[in-house]
């Protein structure tokens, strides 16, 4: 009524112009003067009135299932928010320490306060039990997957990133690839190694062949692995690894055997770790997790009212980033071929 009264206008006509309704016809001259008016008297809608009349509170919940939030916590929740922000939406962030208890209760006091839609997410690609009160509004599963449940899941496509990082080596001219697996009882250790398996008999060769290590993604069991592999003798000519970490342990490994990385052995990471694989020395190949755009992709979905069809995993793509840790072995590199 203020914002009506300083610009000549009906309480109806501002309503109409702050709220873009369509079929409406009013002039350029009457909406400048309605924006005018609500920049003079520093007007801001009420979102609870509004979410009231429209059945919509404009904020989605983001849950982050894990102990804490670490770094590619952070690059989801930025591309869940940069998405919501294009959206008019408010992303409402809250961490469940990875008590399922403590999801159930979280969940609970974000529907309380009228979010439109969840974002569950989780840091290692895992089955999760979704707590029953996050399915009374759309929920987008994000790096996680309920096993039995008609969930949606937004998940990175690890048997492909595996498959082209393999490819990779093998484009290089590697044929003896050593793979430094982490825990083998995860879900991306299991998609991994099947990529890995997949490029190697696609290049006519057989996986039994090649060398596989279990490690647990720690930089430690990067550097024991290849230790086993020094003892074991003769090297392989490029190692994959589980992660970054294990990577930069295969690395000191290497380091300290005397073998030079990419001259004798090249050495492939995976995750792309901020602040690690591309400041390391060499600088690390790898495969780039893509939390951000996992993230972005999930809010887009909500968005649209379209959270794929019930049960459906989204895969996402892996990027493969190359740098200065691989090379052609070094004897395609002295016959030139």
């Amino acid at each position: 009524m203020d914002v009506a009264r300083l610009a000549g206008v009906s309480p109806a006509t501002v309503s109409f112009v702050l709220n873009q309704t369509s079929g409406q016809t009013i002039s350029d001259e009457t909406r400048q003067r309605v924006l005018q008016a609500v920049a003079e008297l520093g007007y801001r809608p009420n979102r609870a009135a509004q979410g009231l009349r429209q059945g919509r509170s404009a904020t989605v919940g983001f849950v982050s299932h894990d102990a804490d939030f670490g770094e590619f916590a952070a690059a989801a929740i930025k591309g869940a928010h940069e998405a919501c922000t294009r959206q008019g939406n408010l992303l409402l962030l809250v961490n469940t320490g990875g008590s399922n208890r403590q999801a159930q209760q979280l969940i609970t006091d974000l529907l309380d306060r009228q979010v439109d839609a969840l974002i569950f997410a989780a840091v290692g690609t895992r089955p999760v039990t979704l707590p029953e009160a996050a399915t009374r509004v759309p929920t987008v599963l994000l790096n996680c997957f309920a096993p039995h449940g008609p969930v949606p899941a937004i998940v990175p496509d690890e048997e492909r990133g595996g498959r082209e990082a393999t490819q990779a080596l093998l484009d290089l001219g590697h044929r003896d690839i050593a793979c430094l697996t982490g825990n083998p009882s995860q879900w991306a250790t299991k998609a991994r190694l099947r990529g890995f398996r997949d490029a190697l008999r696609g290049a006519g060769l057989n996986p039994r062949e090649h060398t596989v290590l279990s490690g647990n993604y720690h930089a430690d069991s990067g550097y024991d692995l290849v230790r086993t592999l020094l003892r074991r003798g003769p090297l392989p000519t490029a190692v994959m690894c589980g992660n970054d970490r294990m990577a930069v342990g295969a690395l000191l490994g290497l380091l300290e055997g005397g073998i030079r990385v990419p001259e004798d052995v090249s050495v492939m990471g995976y995750d792309d770790q901020f602040q690690l694989a591309a400041e390391i020395r060499p600088a690390l190949s790898t495969v780039q997790l893509p939390y951000e755009a996992m993230g972005r992709q999930a809010a887009e979905q909500l968005a649209h009212d379209r959270p794929a069809a019930p049960a459906a995993r989204t895969l996402v793509h892996c990027p493969l980033v190359m740098r200065d840790s691989t090379a052609a072995p070094a004897d395609r590199g002295r016959t030139g071929s």
